[in-house]
């Protein structure tokens, strides 16, 4: 009877590997909330607030002033806003669409065992991807410079070509600054690309190369069709990253950025920072936002119906 009553538990005690473990969680979440807090100061706190600001004309500095839809109409009225949705359109596509083709036939010719010093060549390409942006558009904005001494107005003298102002006419600008985007980015996805390769079962190679195939089928029968979800994914981040191309434009172009080449981020930034408009700014980041999510809902949509055609087939 004594001893039944000495290993009663009193039920006021917690176990110490409940407090143990108390302790373990509040551990984890004290090192990781660094992340969280920074992302709710500089990342969820802006997007909220340019929601709220979409709707109110303030300077930066002054006082707020509410205004309802005037922000929104401003923009839906203002032609330069049209156009930058279509720049930023024309050179997504002038720089995505050369990229993902140049990037697969880089990496299929990087995944063959013709080519010596891969691994050099692979760190090469990738070499882009990690230079400064601002670099890399001061570089490009002397090859596209305008005079006739510029590196690409050079090359077309010799074909007896007038020298072009590439920062100034409707197409030279879209081809110049798609360059910047083509040149900067085909290293990575080149990278992504060979990774799904090397995925890719070598015996379908070598029972296409005793069949007879070429290289050109082979890319075309069996390279293309087994990356089909890396081309998916390719496409929808390229496609976002179009959609936020903003640093190329703006050095190329200098803070006037002309009509010829403003993107919708650049739009945006000059209405907050040049003619400190934050209000239409902030009406420009939501249509953009907008514009994100339909596309990204688009995306998703064709991913599902290529995915359940694969599942039937």
């Amino acid at each position: 009877m004594k001893a039944a009553q000495s290993t009663q538990i009193d039920p006021n005690i917690k176990p110490k590997g409940n407090r143990e473990k108390r302790r373990t969680a509040l551990a984890a979440y004290f090192f990781v909330s660094p992340f969280f807090i920074l992302f709710l100061i500089f990342g969820l706190f802006p997007m909220v607030f340019s929601f709220y600001l979409a709707f109110f004309r303030w300077d930066g500095l002054g006082e707020m002033t509410y205004v309802g839809l005037a922000n929104f109409q401003f923009i839906f009225n203002d032609p330069v806003f049209y156009s930058s949705i279509l720049n930023t359109f024309i050179i997504g596509l002038l720089g995505t669409l050369p990229q993902i083709i140049f990037a697969i036939l880089i990496a299929f010719a990087l995944n063959s065992a013709l080519i010596k010093f891969r691994n050099t060549f692979r760190t090469i390409i990738f070499l882009p991807y990690i230079t400064s942006v601002v670099a890399v558009a001061i570089i490009f904005g002397v090859v596209f410079n305008n005079q006739p001494f510029g590196f690409v107005n050079y090359l077309l003298s010799l074909a007896d070509i007038d020298p072009i102002r590439w920062n100034a006419e409707y197409w030279p600008v879209k081809l110049a600054i798609a360059t910047m985007v083509f040149w900067r980015w085909v290293g990575y996805n080149t990278i992504i690309f060979l990774a799904g390769m090397q995925s890719i079962p070598k015996e379908l190679y070598e029972a296409a190369k005793i069949d007879g195939a070429t290289i050109s089928q082979q890319i075309r029968l069996i390279t293309l069709p087994m990356l089909k979800p890396i081309t998916l994914f390719v496409v929808f981040t390229a496609t976002i990253g179009s959609l936020q191309l903003f640093t190329e434009p703006l050095i190329f172009l200098g803070r006037n950025l002309r009509e010829e080449g403003i993107t919708m981020v650049a739009y945006l930034w000059r209405d907050a920072f040049v003619y400190n408009s934050f209000g239409t700014a902030s009406a420009a980041a939501i249509a953009l936002f907008f514009i994100i999510i339909v596309l990204t809902v688009v995306n998703l949509l064709i991913t599902s119906r290529m995915g359940r055609s694969k599942k039937v087939g």
